[in-house]
């Protein structure tokens, strides 16, 4: 196990320097100067050559490409190229915990409505339960994340007022507070998230409640509840955990849209800003985090294999 985890690492490290250096050619591929778009039409020649020479773009692009893995190496990611010159790491350990107290909550959400749904969709096959779970994942599905934000926001922030439109506000001034400006982005992104897992449950589920061993407990004389719970939903787990790891995916992927709609600065804001206006730096480093997010998300969804089902080894 252990040399597995070890190579599993050794292999994630592999495919973050091959994203970061794709992320990195592919931004300086993209028609535009970023140093014409921050002067826009007010700079002289002489304030873009300074600028240009300050940042390191009058020097080849493979040149600029090594200077900043040395840099990386060292766990310097760079300065932003806009405002007061702020340090990446700076910009990005501000946004991070709000993409992660948001990515959380979704997750939390979405577990605590798929769950429930999933298993009563199985246990009640073609009934009208299934029917109405069926009914709404497939609306889950079918709404796009920013769409039913905006929905959100007009019932319940603008007509009902019950809860803030926007901003974001730490875990220091308040559980409620913050759990206030988080609910109504995390049911954004949790609501297609849930419908995902629910069908992969219900599937997962009802082939495990056709098994020989299932019957057999029912002859037993055990409960409904008790097949379910204690021998059928561990053993249909293994495809759920395997769409957990993927989904993860959807969460960042719906952050970067639905943060903005809510203007929460995390790290799908802070990524957008940064494409925009071009900033080199932040958007290699923000990408670079969030497949460090993915990497590792896959590498706990393929440990936690070995704890669900003993007959998986890892040598």
């Amino acid at each position: 196990m252990f040399g597995y985890i070890i190579r599993r690492i050794l292999g994630a490290l592999v495919v973050m320097i091959a994203v970061s250096t794709l992320v990195f050619f592919m931004l300086r591929l993209v028609p535009g100067d970023p140093i014409a778009a921050m002067l826009a039409d007010a700079g002289s020649d002489e304030a873009r050559a300074a600028l240009t020479k300050k940042f390191g773009f009058d020097q080849p692009v493979i040149i600029q490409y090594f200077k900043w893995m040395w840099n990386l190496l060292q766990g310097d990611l760079g300065t932003s190229l806009y405002g007061s010159n702020q340090k990446v790491t700076s910009i990005l350990a501000e946004a991070l915990p709000r993409t992660l107290s948001l990515a959380f909550l979704s997750f939390f959400i979405a577990i605590a409505i798929a769950f429930p749904a999933g298993i009563i969709s199985a246990v009640k096959k073609n009934t009208t339960a299934d029917h109405t779970v069926s009914i709404f994942a497939f609306l889950g599905l079918s709404m796009p994340d920013f769409w039913l934000a905006i929905l959100l926001i007009i019932v319940f922030a603008a007509n009902l007022q019950w809860l803030p439109a926007i901003g974001y506000a730490p875990l220091s001034s308040g559980f409620w507070e913050w759990l206030r400006h988080l609910i109504l982005p995390s049911i954004a992104i949790g609501t297609g998230f849930s419908a995902i897992i629910a069908r992969m449950l219900r599937s997962s589920l009802l082939g495990e409640l056709k098994s020989d061993y299932m019957r057999t407990a029912a002859a037993k004389g055990l409960s409904d509840t008790s097949m379910v719970v204690v021998h059928a939903l561990p053993n249909a787990m293994l495809p759920v955990i395997t769409v957990l790891g993927i989904a993860i995916a959807l969460l960042f992927s719906g952050a970067v849209v639905v943060e903005n709609v809510f203007s929460i600065k995390g790290l799908g804001r802070v990524l957008i800003q940064g494409i925009l206006n071009r900033d080199y730096p932040v958007v290699q480093g923000t990408v670079l985090l969030i497949s460090a997010f993915f990497v590792f998300a896959n590498l706990i969804v393929d440990l936690l294999y070995a704890v669900i089902d003993p007959r998986v080894r890892y040598d």
